[in-house]
């Protein structure tokens, strides 16, 4: 057997240490887990600059970073940063993408947090703007580079699982919300279940039609209306998959879930693979895990193993994918485009919450993509839905 998972992408020719990275923001993502993760791989971070001009400093003293700006407008003005590390809500990122078109001809990349933005048809805009500034976009999916995920794809493109029949995906963990969220009237879905939504996609590709059901968490005390969540993806062959992102979790003695996990299984007409994220375990290093049994290896049950994990080792593979694609001239895997499948069926997820029914894929980005769509609280409705 190949236990070669293909666990992190091949390193560029020029080096990754060729690319400058200056980053917008300096919140706790960037503080305890990108820029660990990017010292520890190698990476040029250049510069910061973020709204609090004195966290930017904190931080940059903290790892190192050369440069501090006063304001992301004086960092994009620098002629000498590559790539554009953006750390920030998602509500902002439209906005800030819009004056890096505007101001930094000299950009060559931008890494985007998910969600890339609020709704699909601000997504598209951002890939739209990118796209005619031939600025290379991708999306900080990180979840697709954590090594169980990444063993589990090489399975299923190897034929070890034959063809895919169901795969499911269990969350039992508590996020710390962040303080923005309280104004988006959503919560789960476009902020923890995105990551699962697109690992679906990476691994099987797009569903036709999604189905959502949702009730508030007892725990999250501003309003909002997809607390906990469950939904189902279909395809058009038959497969199924589906998602329990249960935020309440029941209650521990400091209000936390008292044994988060994060699972997930595929069964296949040749094997079955099952795992686990260590993520809800940070800030301690809990690997992920994977074992599999198939017509292969006669029924017994393989437990490869490794040291990397998701939170932080994870971030550094989506900013490792968008230097390779700018050192061969592609488009990487986690672009934006791509993630405008991911966002169409966040949006469906909303638009079948509102609506009480299976919704396809394709209203969302017919919508979306139309000159006057319609827009209602719960998401992007195509207009044959009024």
């Amino acid at each position: 057997m190949d236990f070669d998972f293909d666990l992190e992408p091949v390193a560029p020719k020029p080096s990754r240490k060729d690319f400058r990275i200056g980053i917008i923001g300096a919140g706790f993502v960037i503080r305890e887990v990108q820029i660990p993760a990017y010292r520890h791989a190698g990476y040029n971070v250049a510069a910061i600059a973020s709204r609090s001009p004195e966290t930017a400093h904190e931080v940059a003293d903290r790892h190192g970073v050369p440069h501090v700006y006063e304001t992301p407008l004086e960092l994009l003005e620098d002629k000498r940063i590559d790539i554009v590390d953006l750390a920030v809500p998602p509500d902002q990122q439209l906005g800030i993408i819009r004056e890096v078109v505007q101001r930094a001809s000299h950009i060559k990349g931008i890494l985007a947090h998910k969600p890339l933005a609020l709704n699909y048809r601000d997504a598209a805009e951002i890939v739209r703007l990118c796209d005619a500034a031939k600025i290379t976009l991708a999306v900080n999916q990180n979840m697709r580079h954590d090594p169980s995920i990444r063993a589990l794809r090489t399975l299923l493109r190897r034929g070890a699982l034959g063809d895919p029949v169901l795969a499911t995906i269990e969350m039992r963990a508590t996020p710390h919300w962040q303080a923005w969220l309280r104004e988006y009237g959503r919560l789960t879905l476009l902020n923890m279940s995105v990551h699962h939504l697109d690992c679906f996609r990476f691994l099987f590709g797009d569903p036709a039609t999604v189905y959502a059901s949702a009730r508030t968490d007892p725990r999250t005390r501003f309003a909002h209306g997809d607390g906990i969540c469950l939904y189902i993806l279909e395809y058009e062959n038959g497969f199924r998959a589906a998602a329990w992102d249960d935020v309440w979790a029941g209650i521990g003695p400091d209000g936390d879930a008292p044994e988060p996990f994060v699972r997930w299984r595929v069964e296949g007409t040749r094997g079955i693979a099952q795992g686990s994220v260590g993520w809800p375990e940070f800030p301690n290093r809990k690997p992920s895990l994977i074992q599999f049994t198939t017509m292969d290896t006669n029924r017994c049950w393989v437990s490869p193993q490794w040291k990397q994990v998701w939170f932080p080792d994870a971030f550094a593979g989506t900013m490792g994918e968008l230097m390779d694609a700018l050192a061969r001239g592609s488009e990487p895997g986690i672009s934006g485009r791509d993630n405008l499948g991911t966002m169409a069926l966040v949006e469906a997820c909303y638009a079948s919450l509102q609506e009480h029914r299976p919704v396809r894929v394709a209203e969302v980005t017919a919508a979306g993509n139309a000159a006057d769509p319609v827009k209602q609280p719960g998401g992007v409705i195509a207009a044959s839905q009024r």
